[in-house]
């Protein structure tokens, strides 16, 4: 059992696609009415079948009322971090407390350096990706006294004033797969957001990308238990299951339940572009796994 005993969060993962114009807008009005606790929306500023991620967070936090909203994952070399903490921190405060902050080094790099983005190696990108998230806690700390000074080989902030600070703590979620990654986001994150579908061993993977987040978190004096495992999955509700997330809600909610005892997993964020499978999910899956978990965790 491995259980980092984090809360349960159900979310989705929703496409920003332009057309049609309000779909994506929708489906999220959809999930804060439902009952769920989280919205997220994949970045890619690089496509024009894609509404701006950024444009479109701000349009549905004017929209929703309760459901917390993500990036899945904001695309740093294209959003210069300095810029990105101060529009979260406006964003959460205008919202009330609901943006959290899911972010990734880049990977698409030819479309990237095509939007005027420099062309990283993958340590390059990892590094870089470090430095933007100590810039972005810095512009929040305005605790702290003096300007932001950041002199990194990626980004440098010098004198960049402190603040807005946001209207609650927000997470830091990482899109993460491989070990340099994995051990930053024990190092400086709040958590890991992989995709179950990019894992070529399934959810037994799981215990790998744990092992070296928890390395990361040790080496830096941090308990492994502050950051929470986040996971991307996708399913298909059936009258009779027939493989993993594919079947009744209760198989559902069984399926998710032994991901949290086994590996910790404490936040599943499903991919849908289907309002039926958006309330399902909310009223049938989340309340059924919650239950099956505190009884795993009561004994």
């Amino acid at each position: 059992m491995t259980d980092y005993g984090h809360d349960l969060l159900f979310g989705v993962f929703v496409t920003p696609a332009a057309e049609p114009a309000h779909r994506a807008v929708e489906l999220a009005v959809v999930a804060d009415r439902a009952g769920l606790d989280l919205v997220t929306f994949q970045d890619h500023p690089y496509l024009p079948t894609f509404h701006d991620t950024w444009t479109l967070l701000s349009y549905v936090a004017a929209r929703t009322e309760r459901v917390r909203l993500a990036g899945n994952v904001l695309n740093l070399p294209l959003r210069a971090p300095a810029v990105l903490a101060r529009s979260v921190a406006s964003l959460d405060r205008l919202s009330g407390g609901r943006i959290e902050l899911g972010i990734g080094a880049g990977g698409f790099w030819d479309a990237i350096e095509a939007m005027s983005g420099r062309r990283l190696s993958q340590g390059e990108s990892v590094a870089a990706l470090a430095e933007g998230i100590r810039i972005i806690r810095e512009v929040w700390a305005t605790e702290r006294s003096g300007p932001v000074r950041v002199e990194g080989d990626h980004y440098r902030v010098v004198g960049a004033k402190r603040g807005p600070v946001p209207a609650h703590d927000v997470d830091i979620w990482v899109g993460a797969y491989k070990p340099r990654m994995l051990r930053l986001v024990g190092r400086l994150a709040d958590g890991a957001l992989p995709s179950l579908g990019y894992l070529p061993g399934g959810a037994e993977d799981l215990a790998g990308l744990n092992t070296h987040i928890d390395e990361g978190a040790h080496a830096a004096g941090r308990a492994p238990t502050e950051i929470r495992r986040l996971l991307n999955v996708t399913g298909r509700f059936a009258a009779t299951g027939t493989a993993f997330l594919d079947g009744p809600a209760e198989q559902w909610a069984e399926d998710l339940a032994g991901l949290t005892v086994e590996y910790g997993v404490s936040a599943f964020v499903l991919a849908a572009d289907d309002p039926a499978t958006i309330e399902r999910f909310a009223a049938e899956v989340a309340p059924a796994t919650r239950e099956l978990v505190a009884a795993e965790r009561g004994r």
